[in-house]
C-alpha cells in the first residue's frame, strides 16, 4: 500500500475544514480548492472578483511550490465561481498565470462558496518526489 504525503505551507491559507492543502499519491499532487484568501490574514484579498481570483491562483501556486512542483506539473484544472460572466475576465488573469502553460480545465458556476468567496480552483499535478 503507498503512502500518503500531506502537503501544508503557510504560504496559503490553513484548510477551512478538516481536509489537507495537497496530498501526494500515486505520481500525483491532488491540490484542494483555493479561495482568494489572504494566508497572513485569512481575509479575502478583496471584495472584487479579480482580487480573489489572482490570490486563490497564487495559493495553488505556494501550495505547488512547497511540495516541489512547478504549474508546468499541473495536469488538470477545475474552476468554479459563482457567476459566469466573471469568466472571460479569469481567463485572462488564468493565462498570466499559467505563463503558456495548457493543462486540461473546467469552468462551472455554483450556487455559492466557502466563506462567501467568488472563485475557487484546484488542480492536479505530476508529483516531484
Amino acid at each position: 500500500m503507498q503512502k500518503l504525503d500531506f502537503i501544508a505551507t503557510e504560504k496559503a491559507p490553513a484548510a477551512v475544514g478538516p481536509y489537507s492543502q495537497a496530498v501526494r499519491a500515486g505520481g500525483f499532487l491532488y491540490v484542494s480548492g483555493q479561495l482568494g484568501l489572504v494566508p497572513a490574514t485569512g481575509q479575502f484579498a478583496g471584495a472584487d472578483f479579480e482580487a480573489q481570483a489572482r490570490q486563490a491562483l497564487a495559493n495553488m501556486g505556494a501550495i505547488l511550490a512547497e511540495a516541489g512542483c512547478a504549474v508546468t506539473d499541473i495536469v488538470s484544472v477545475d474552476v468554479f465561481v459563482t457567476d459566469l460572466a466573471n469568466f472571460k475576465l479569469f481567463n485572462g488573469i488564468y493565462d498570466g498565470f499559467m505563463a503558456g502553460h495548457r493543462p486540461a480545465r473546467a469552468a462551472v458556476q455554483v450556487s455559492g462558496l466557502p466563506l462567501g468567496g467568488v472563485v475557487e480552483v484546484k488542480c492536479v499535478a505530476l508529483a516531484r518526489q
